[in-house]
């Protein structure tokens, strides 16, 4: 009888503990900096014109506003869900991508439920012109201003469902491959 065979650990185990606690210290760094430095209510400061600029405004909910008011219960939801990550990567050895993309999608959820339980809401500052064009053009809206650990989340979730895509038939020609050595 086999058993089914994992990926080895390509990364080393201290890796996924470092990135995620480097990006969540670049998450709080950014917010902690934009409160300092910025100003809610106040427009747009350009950092990249067209496409990025610096605004202070805090959320009490998720993205588009939904769910407003609840911060501290999102934050709960949040940092079972990044600490259920993490824990899945140690004990599921990943291949490289997807250690670093699950340990992503982790940061993000756990950064923004510090805000959360911390403050009952969360700090946000990035703006996008360009992403804001977009919305408007479909819906009329702007599109939410955001933080790194959105970021995080957001670009991790979308590397995985490309991932999701490539990954099947690298995994096919693998299990292919160790089913013909088994056989010989």
């Amino acid at each position: 009888m086999s058993r089914p065979l994992l990926p080895a650990r390509t990364f080393p185990a201290w890796f996924p503990a470092a990135l995620f606690v480097l990006l969540i210290a670049a998450d709080q760094w950014l917010k902690s900096w934009a409160l300092a430095h910025l100003h809610a209510g106040q427009p747009p400061v350009p950092f990249l014109p067209g496409l990025l600029g610096w605004v202070l405004t805090f959320n009490t909910g998720a993205a588009w506003s939904m769910f407003s008011g609840s911060a501290r219960l999102l934050a709960v939801g949040r940092i079972l869900v990044g600490l259920a990550i993490v824990a899945y990567v140690y004990l599921r050895p990943q291949t490289r991508f997807m250690t670093v993309v699950l340990t992503m999608i982790a940061a993000g959820a756990v950064g923004n439920s510090i805000d959360g339980l911390r403050a009952g809401q969360v700090t946000d500052m990035l703006y996008s012109p360009l992403l804001s064009s977009v919305t408007r053009a479909i819906n009329g809206s702007e599109f939410p201003i955001f933080n790194l650990a959105d970021s995080y989340v957001v670009l991790g979730t979308l590397l995985l469902l490309v991932g999701s895509f490539t990954g099947d038939s690298r995994k096919k020609t693998a299990i292919e491959t160790q089913e013909t050595v088994r056989a010989d």
